[in-house]
């Protein structure tokens, strides 16, 4: 009797440091890939770290990390090339890397995802890949990314976003939801779920989960006592949440809050309170078959068409081409689980 065993072929994984690197965004999708192989029992993915010298850098926190001389890697068909993040410095230098850009546009071609974390979009975004594409980066330089490369539909919702072969994620812990996701379509999501159980992830988040509520969070800033509570009470109480009990839950005047909401967050209350609605119902859309009508009341929407038109104006376009966009075919039941599918998916309004 002959006994045929198979065997699943090896991608290379090209994860581009460079010195100052936000160490997350580089050893996140690095474990990710290499825990792949320790799940399935036999090398998936060949995870090698590069940047343009080579040697040693040195990370965000002070980890010596060794690398490959960029120059020195040809690229292959099944490269998967991640590009990871930094802070302003960092990020600017690279950047400003001629050796990397060229690098880059010669692979891009050639390698089947070309992919970022974090600010690692502006490189992809300077070396002109990103051009026409939909992508993503962290809230608190979304708008940066917008100005400095106008040729780019900026997704500010989205915590990945995915466009033909390149992906770009928001930031530090999103690069390991969006590198789950990379190996969901390359190996399924039995393999992916195994890989977030063994990291001993909370739950896998889809490509559209927003990360607009923690920009908000944050801007709101530690230090105010007022707005950060009123915020986290309207999201937790959508379906009875209104102006009045917003201002009251602040201790402030309806006109004083609304002054405070504008100059603080940079907008009004019943846009921040219209957000939130949506932040939740775009979730329940892509996630459950909940009627329009049930979705609606759960977010606290008046009606149906309410919602609609605020999901028109704040994603621009309605919940049911959201749910045609966003929801699997697998979904029958009320909610899916919370480690799903989330192949391809796109959200959000492209800013021009």
């Amino acid at each position: 009797m002959t006994t045929f065993v198979y065997f699943l072929p090896v991608h290379r994984v090209v994860i581009i440091g460079f010195e100052g690197v936000q160490t997350l965004d580089l050893t996140g999708p690095a474990e990710v890939f290499a825990t792949a192989g320790r799940v399935h029992g036999g090398l998936l993915y060949e995870v090698v770290v590069a940047s343009t010298a080579g040697g040693e850098v040195v990370t965000s926190c002070g980890l010596p990390i060794r690398t490959r001389r960029l120059a020195r890697l040809r690229p292959q068909r099944s490269d998967t090339i991640v590009v990871a993040g930094g802070d302003t410095v960092p990020i600017t230098r690279a950047v400003r890397d001629g050796q990397l850009a060229r690098w880059l546009q010669r692979a891009a071609p050639i390698a089947r995802r070309v992919t970022s974390v974090c600010s690692g979009a502006f490189v992809l975004a300077a070396a002109g890949l990103l051009d026409g594409k939909q992508a993503t980066t962290h809230w608190s330089a979304c708008d940066e990314l917008a100005h400095r490369f106008p040729r780019v539909a900026v997704d500010r919702n989205a915590i990945f976003v995915t466009d033909g072969a390149t992906w770009t994620s928001a930031g530090v812990t999103t690069g390991i939801d969006m590198c789950l996701a990379l190996v969901e379509e390359d190996h399924g999501r039995a393999l992916a779920d195994d890989i977030a159980a063994r990291l001993v992830l909370y739950m896998r988040r889809p490509g559209y989960q927003s990360q607009w509520s923690d920009a908000l969070v944050a801007r709101a800033g530690p230090g105010n006592a007022q707005l950060g509570p009123v915020i986290a009470w309207a999201r937790a109480n959508l379906a009875k949440a209104d102006l009045e009990a917003m201002a009251r839950r602040a201790g402030l005047s309806l006109r004083t809050f609304h002054r405070r909401c504008l100059t603080q967050l940079s907008t009004t209350p019943a846009k921040l309170l219209d957000k939130l609605r949506v932040e939740h119902a775009r979730e329940l859309v892509a996630a459950t078959d909940l009627p329009a009508k049930e979705l609606a009341e759960k977010c606290g929407f008046s009606s149906p068409a309410r919602m609609k038109r605020a999901f028109e104006r704040e994603l621009g376009l309605g919940p049911r081409q959201y749910r045609l966009l966003h929801q699997t075919p697998r979904v029958t039941a009320k909610r899916r689980p919370a480690a799903t599918r989330y192949r391809g998916l796109r959200a959000g309004r492209p800013a021009a």
